[in-house]
């Protein structure tokens, strides 16, 4: 049986009487990305501070497993990281908003200066500049000082210095903050490049589309509560029941289309310069009926296409919700 390597039970955390976070419980796994999506404010940073035992919460506690030799029937032993801070700086690294490392140190100076305070060893610290180097695409800036890297590089640089204990666990406060499209796809590529290598990773972000393709799980705060988690595919199931049908004919003639439509099969329409928009929750059955309508009409059919659901769509419609 797999078990959590963090377990967060009901933790609640307020300032000067207003709450942050409201009995938020949630299990992580090891191996798995997850990703932690809410408006401003709605304690996301909060809730990755109390994560690691840098904000002790008013309620609740936060453990994680302690890997040992011998344990009592196969059982983990779980310590609460507000208790055990210097054993669990081991089991994470930790990426702010805010870079940590040095801007007057090198590439290479500050990696092996974040090795020096897990207390590497010589060879350990060589070792582990070398590998991230590689990994992280910085070969070609070793001796290049922190403040005159790319944007791009200075975040690639900061995820490296988190990793040079080589972590369990990687957490990652909006990693592609300010980056472009292009510098956002690069960092999302190199963070599935470090879990496929095994790290457990759980990061915040305002860019949910990015996260489909890369989160095994998505936990989503609202009202500083856990609304939900799971899949994204399963939280879109959940939440987005309505699809979108985008059609485009010749001469256009999209009222009379639509009229052997039966009305109870779709929602509404909306005509727009790429075509007819179709909105529906039965998306099969009415596209079937366009396409027969669009024959009977004698109508020549340019483009069509099924817009599925998206994060941004569960995030919306969740925000919505009363």
């Amino acid at each position: 049986m797999i078990e959590p390597i963090f377990k967060i039970d009901n933790v609640s955390k307020s300032f000067s009487g207003h709450v942050v976070l409201k009995d938020i419980s949630l299990d992580i796994m090891p191996g798995e990305i997850i990703g932690l999506i809410g408006a401003s404010g709605s304690g996301k940073t909060t809730f990755l501070n109390t994560l690691i035992g840098f904000i002790r919460p008013d309620s609740g506690d936060v453990t994680f497993r302690i890997n040992h030799l011998l344990t009592y029937k196969n059982t983990s032993i779980y310590r609460s990281v507000y208790e055990k801070q210097q054993i669990v700086k081991t089991v994470y690294g930790f990426a702010s908003q805010v870079p940590s490392f040095y801007e007057e140190l090198t590439t290479k100076e500050n990696l092996s200066y974040f090795g020096s305070l897990h207390n590497l060893s010589k060879d350990a610290i060589k070792s582990n500049t070398e590998t991230l180097l590689s990994l992280m695409n910085l070969q070609y800036a070793t001796n290049i000082q922190a403040k005159n890297l790319s944007g791009g590089m200075k975040r690639r640089l900061d995820i490296a210095c988190s990793l040079m204990h080589d972590p369990e666990v990687l957490i990652l406060d909006e990693p592609t903050a300010d980056l472009d499209p292009i510098n956002r796809k690069d960092i999302w590529s190199l963070i599935k490049k470090i879990n496929d290598k095994g790290t457990t990773i759980i990061l915040s972000s305002h860019h949910l589309n990015e996260l489909e393709n890369l989160c095994d799980r998505v936990a989503i705060l609202k009202d500083n509560e856990l609304i939900a988690i799971d899949s994204p595919n399963k939280l879109k199931e959940q939440y987005v029941t309505e699809q979108e049908i985008v059609f485009e004919s010749s001469p256009g003639r999209y009222e009379e289309i639509m009229k052997s439509v039966p009305k109870k099969s779709f929602n509404y329409v909306k005509e727009k310069t790429d075509g007819l928009h179709v909105y529906s929750k039965n998306v099969e059955a009415v596209l079937l009926d366009i396409l027969e309508s669009i024959k009977e009409n004698k109508e020549t059919l340019n483009s069509i296409k099924l817009i599925k659901a998206s994060l941004d769509d569960v995030f919306i419609n969740i925000l919505r919700t009363k």
